[in-house]
């Protein structure tokens, strides 16, 4: 994805056309090795790392991005473990911060942050990412693309012999975010099982991450994905125009990162300093101006905020709540027992 100032265009309804920086890479030099383990693009959130950079001149920053369930597997087995963990599995995040693995802090920043998107001021949700449709553009010549939880289901059965081997998703057993999503959407779907059915009618491709979905669509493997990273395929569309972006008309989870600081952190004051930037004013200005991230501080102004994506999607906007309410979607009988029924709906016997 190339840096530099253009414009990225998603739908919510109509067309809209966003301003999107990608700053260059700083260069400071310091002495202090905090490890952040993020499940974040390197890509997406480099203006905000270089801001840090910049204003923390000090402290040598080795940012590490892999997968969800990577991350969560390194808070536990990492030896020494991360000074910073991030990751957009909030269930994951919730039961680690619940196992007592992360420092609970204590400044203006943290105290100040909105209760809605912290948790015993020890995990912090600082971004607001809408989860998005995703298609060709030319499948619109062949077919009216889906606005809609409906539109997609309804595309689904009657496109079935089209879109063979054409639709891809996150796969629920090898994401935690993945997982995480068709959890929610079992929430809000009525017809919920009946879109699994339809993906595996299709024989929808499984993916891991938002990053192999969009290299499908681009080389024209897929037509169309469900369950994106906004964020992601924000980013992506600015340098693939033949990848329009789709925010569900119906309904748009929203997603935070969560960040916290590792009880065990080898370096916990360099730790403290890089959370208390992500909630800064400095910090989520970067993410409103310079990222599609979608900053949460109501006092932020900029073209990726969550008071703008809420004025644009309004009441059918459903954030995943930042509660104790995550802890029963890892709890392992619940999801297994999901699991299971969603490998029936998805591969049912013929």
């Amino acid at each position: 994805m190339r840096a530099g100032r253009c414009a990225v265009k998603w739908f919510v309804g109509g067309l809209l056309a966003l301003s999107l920086g990608l700053g260059g890479v700083a260069s400071a030099q310091t002495a202090t090795p905090l490890v952040v383990e993020a499940a974040l693009d390197r890509e997406v959130v480099t203006p905000l790392l270089d801001a840090f950079r910049d204003a923390h001149p000090e402290i040598a920053l080795d940012f590490r991005d892999r997968s969800t369930l990577e991350v969560d597997d390194l808070v536990a087995s990492a030896d020494p473990p991360p000074d910073v963990v991030i990751s957009s599995a909030m269930p994951w995040q919730m039961a680690r911060v619940n196992e007592g693995r992360a420092r609970r802090l204590d400044s203006a920043e943290v105290r100040d942050w909105p209760a809605w998107a912290k948790w015993r001021n020890e995990v912090f949700g600082f971004t607001f990412e809408p989860i998005v449709m995703a298609y060709r553009l030319d499948l619109s010549r062949r077919m009216l693309p889906p606005t809609t939880h409906a539109d997609l289901h309804t595309l689904l059965t009657t496109e079935r012999e089209a879109l063979s081997g054409r639709v891809t998703s996150y796969s629920p057993l090898g994401s935690g975010v993945g997982y995480t999503l068709f959890q929610q959407d079992a929430r809000y779907t009525p017809r919920f099982w009946d879109l699994v059915a339809g993906m595996g009618g299709v024989e929808a491709q499984l993916e891991n991450s938002t990053r192999a979905m969009l290299e499908g669509l681009s080389d024209g493997r897929y037509w169309l994905g469900y369950n994106l990273l906004g964020s992601y395929a924000m980013v992506w569309a600015q340098d693939h125009p033949e990848v329009i972006v789709q925010v569900p008309q119906d309904y748009a989870l929203v997603l935070m990162r969560m960040a916290f600081v590792h009880r065990d952190a080898p370096h916990p004051a360099a730790a403290e300093t890089f959370v208390d930037f992500l909630l800064s004013h400095a910090g989520q200005r970067v993410l409103a101006g310079e990222t599609p991230l979608f900053s949460v501080r109501p006092d932020v102004i900029g073209p990726y905020t969550a008071q703008r994506l809420r004025d644009q999607v309004g009441e059918r906007l459903y954030p995943i709540p930042l509660n104790a309410s995550l802890l029963a979607f890892v709890d392992p009988q619940r999801r297994d027992a999901f699991l299971a029924r969603w490998r029936r709906e998805f591969t049912p016997d013929d």
